[in-house]
């Protein structure tokens, strides 16, 4: 124990809580405010007397007093350096043992135990002082040993590079000598066909008087260089290149492999493991969202410690879950790490740069016109006109539920249009189409005036900063009112140039064509106007007007190219999807290999249907277009992951604020075009109320596949088909489990069939209604009925099998049955107002003059949305 110790951490010490130790300290007679005030020895030595005595130890005063009078401390430590590096290296262990004795003066001066253990204390913290200042000298030691030994081994390497050179040298010499005709010094007989023997030679001495090396092997040593120590051992191998020489030689004389091995698991050498010594601090980035078990991988820790750390900030995740960047970046900066956001936008990044070198020079492009206005208005019955087409009669139920994108060559030039639809359900299409348009038609009947929806879309193209155009079609009608229709415009700040406005509005019809020439003069006009122009030659870009799932041609997306041209076989990424143009389509099925500005097409090879309103780019590869769009899908799964999770805990709460009284309707929507399934996944889901929440859980483009009827089969949910059907799997999983699969080609019929559905599962309701009131004026005894009242019918009827009350002053006083009803001696079923009649109230005889006998009917309504 150190020499200042708190009370916080004397009672870790000790295994005990703080509380508990600050109240022995106080009931030992030294109270404490603080679990962080100091805590000197004679307070300890006190305390533990006075548990001693407490727990009933006698001679604990004796024992304390009787302190040893000489204590005899003896240590011994023992600790590995390494000492030289490469061959050299050693490790050796390094023994400390240090004995220290200590004697109690304070007890031999009778004093008392609290300067003895002062003393002692003193003394081991000057022992463990001592102890550090050794422990720091030997590693100091160590450390010059190891400077020492890797500045030998330093000279070592040096001294055998100078060898090499030494040896490439006189290798060159020998093979000169050699060629000038210079024999050597001595030859293996027979080796030429010199039949000579070899001549013996005396050993000859140096300048320092050693003996110079012997011949070895069957040559003797190179004349010029046998006296040099450091080519000694290259006699014998003058057969041999220089090269391999210095290879040899090189290779001579050193250590094993085994000594390097061991060197590395030892935790030396260059590949060994260092302790590192301090905490590394990361910096992690964190995107939007993260799973729990990616975040710990960055981390480099396990995903248990995460989930802990999680959970001691009071967020209970799972390792596979996800969790907001906020809460990421809290629990990494628990954990002693810089968080950073991610920039998750490397691929977007790209491609914006890629975009950007694609711009080129600015060219004419026709205007895009979209036409706008409330259902039964003639919009598509205008647009069929134009179009020299019959497309309203092609439509279900006389409406069009689509975006339809079409380009007309006209008189004046080529002219893109776009049809969307007028009920209330395709808010989104309206505001989409309004977004993409340069111009906006305003469809309204001169007949029926202006609408709701026609008001919705002079929001949606004011809100898009959109030039407007009136439209007042139905002209031919006999009951048509053009001067009403400007009247009523007026209330939306839409004002005529005839009332000194700036809003072009024509008068025509759709059915005859009177008036259509002059509505393409004044969209003309106002393309002019605008000077509408887009980059012709260069990559694609554009947005998607509608999309859907073609089961012999896959996904289908039609767009609207806004700059660049659209070539046939282009890599584009389009939203989450990417791919390759495998064919381009006009709005009339005929095959097109491009498409320019303001040109709509539909387009075959994408991976995927993408949602409506993405936007499409034409990229130079494959590779930057799948790593745009995995990177999008990424970063919506894991906002959808985040979403969700929150969705589950306001589902949660809001379960538990209204109880089970709600009812869940669960339907999975599939159909034909992503707008129309849009729209209908979002009219749905508003029919929710206080009583019943309707629930899409699953909804797509496309057929019902057996993946959908299973869905619904185990989630008991309604399946609804627009324009689409099941498939043969589908309907046998549909048949088997009793799933309600319903086909619907109209909105409103969807709706109103679901609003059936939803009244069902509600139930009826018990409804009270009074039919009647009947106002007592005398009470008469009867030895049959007991109190029989005579009233007055002064409301309704009063009828004999209905219940009734009794009211006295506006008060229920008693709630039952008729048991007689009688005119006169006559018993009768009913008394209408203004009629007397004698009435016996059943099991009641306290009626009274004054009081209201109140006849009610109970009935049963259906709940309805």
């Amino acid at each position: 124990m150190s020499q200042k110790t708190t009370i916080r951490k004397l009672a870790e010490l000790v295994n005990t809580p703080v509380e508990k130790l600050l109240e022995q300290l106080s009931e030992a007679g030294m109270p404490f405010k603080d679990a962080d005030e100091e805590v000197t020895s004679a307070q300890k030595v006190k305390l533990l007397g006075f548990l001693r005595r407490t727990h009933g130890r006698a001679d604990a005063a004796a024992e304390t007093s009787e302190a040893p009078k000489k204590i005899t401390l003896a240590r011994r430590k023992v600790q590995e350096i390494t000492v030289g590096g490469g061959r050299n290296k050693q490790t050796v262990d390094v023994v400390v043992r240090k004995k220290v004795t200590l004697v109690n003066k304070g007890q031999a001066a009778g004093g008392d135990k609290a300067p003895v253990d002062d003393e002692r204390a003193e003394a081991l913290r000057k022992l463990e002082e001592s102890r550090q200042r050794n422990l720091e000298e030997q590693q100091r030691l160590a450390e010059d040993d190891r400077r020492r030994a890797e500045e030998a081994e330093a000279e070592r390497l040096r001294a055998e590079e100078e060898a090499k050179r030494l040896a490439a040298e006189a290798a060159e010499a020998a093979a000169s000598a050699s060629v000038e005709g210079e024999a050597p010094a001595a030859r293996k007989p027979g080796t030429h066909g010199t039949p000579h023997a070899p001549r013996a030679r005396e050993p000859q001495r140096d300048d320092r008087g050693a003996k110079s090396p012997k011949p070895r092997g069957s040559h003797a040593m190179v004349a010029g260089v046998e006296d040099d120590d450091s080519t000694s051992k290259f006699a014998g191998q003058l057969h041999l290149s220089a090269a391999d020489r210095a290879r040899r030689g090189a290779t001579r004389g050193k250590p094993k492999a085994r000594r390097a091995v061991e060197q590395s698991r030892s935790g030396g050498g260059e590949h060994g493991f260092q302790r590192p010594t301090a905490p590394i601090v990361r910096e992690i980035a964190i995107g939007e969202a993260i799973t729990v078990a990616d975040l710990a991988q960055k981390l480099a820790l396990k995903g248990g410690d995460v989930v802990k750390a999680l959970f001691k900030m009071g967020v209970m995740a799972t390792i596979t879950q996800s969790i907001d960047h906020d809460t990421a970046v809290l629990v990494t900066e628990e954990l002693g790490h810089k968080a950073v956001r991610a920039d998750a936008d490397d691929a977007e990044t790209e491609l914006l740069a890629h975009a950007e070198e694609i711009t080129g020079e600015q060219e004419q492009r026709p205007p895009v016109v979209t036409i706008m206005g409330h259902v039964d208005h003639g919009k598509t019955s205008l647009l069929d006109y134009i179009r020299r087409t019959k497309i309203a009669s092609g439509e279900a139920g006389g409406i069009t539920q689509h975006i339809g994108a079409y380009h007309v060559e006209t008189d004046k030039g080529v002219i893109s249009f776009l049809d969307t639809p007028g009920h209330a359900a395709f808010t989104q299409m309206r505001a989409r189409g309004a977004k993409l348009t340069d111009i906006v038609v305003l469809v309204v009947a001169a007949d029926d005036g202006v609408m709701p929806q026609t008001k919705e879309a002079i929001q949606h193209a004011k809100s898009a900063g959109v030039p407007l155009i009136v439209a007042i079609n139905k002209i031919d009608k006999s009951d048509a009112d053009p001067m009403r229709v400007k009247n009523e415009l007026l209330e939306s700040e839409v004002v005529a140039e005839d009332f000194g406005g700036d809003t072009q509005m024509v008068e025509l019809s759709a059915k005859t064509g009177a008036g259509v020439d002059d509505l393409l003069d004044a969209i003309s006009l106002q393309a002019e106007v605008l000077e509408l122009k887009a980059p012709v030659n260069g990559r694609a870009a554009g947005v998607v007007i509608e999309s859907a799932l073609d089961k012999g041609r896959g996904p289908v997306a039609t767009v609207l190219v806004q700059q660049g041209t659209l070539e046939k076989g282009d890599y584009l990424v389009c939203g989450v999807q990417y791919g390759r143009v495998r064919a381009l389509f006009d709005e009339t099925g005929s095959q097109v290999q491009s498409a320019g500005p303001s040109i709509p097409v539909q387009v075959l090879g994408l991976s995927g249907v993408p949602d409506a309103g993405d936007d499409f780019v034409v990229v130079a590869d494959e590779r930057l277009a799948k790593d745009v769009a995995q990177q999008r899908d990424a970063k919506r799964r894991e906002s959808r992951l985040v979403a969700a999770a929150g969705n589950r805990m306001e589902d949660i709460m809001a379960q538990m604020g209204a109880g089970s009284e709600q009812q869940v309707l669960n339907l999975v929507v599939k159909a034909d075009v992503h707008g129309s399934m849009q729209a209908l996944r979002d009219a749905l889901t508003s029919l929710s109320n206080d009583q019943i929440r309707i629930n899409v859980i699953g909804s797509g483009v496309g057929g019902i596949t057996e993946s959908d009827a299973q869905l619904a089969a185990t989630s008991k949910a309604t399946v609804i088909g627009f324009n689409v059907r099941a498939d043969a799997s589908a309907r046998k999983v549909i048949e088997g489990n009793g799933v309600d699969l319903r086909y619907f080609s109209i909105i409103y019929d969807v709706i109103d069939q679901v609003k059936q559905v939803a009244s069902g599962l509600l139930g009826v309701e018990i409804r009270e209604e009074i039919i009647g009131i009947a106002e007592v004026r005398d009470v008469f005894r009867s030895s049959k009925f007991g109190a029989v009242a005579g009233c007055m019918i002064i409301e309704g009827v009063v009828r004999k099998s209905k219940p009734i009350r009794v009211l006295r002053d506006s008060v229920v006083v008693f709630e039952g049955e008729l048991e007689s009803l009688r005119r006169y001696k006559e018993n009768v079923d009913e008394v209408k107002e203004g009629t007397e009649c004698g009435i016996g109230v059943k099991a009641y005889n306290d009626v009274k003059a004054g009081d209201q006998i109140e006849c009610f009917e109970r009935i049963e309504v259906q709940r309805t949305l």
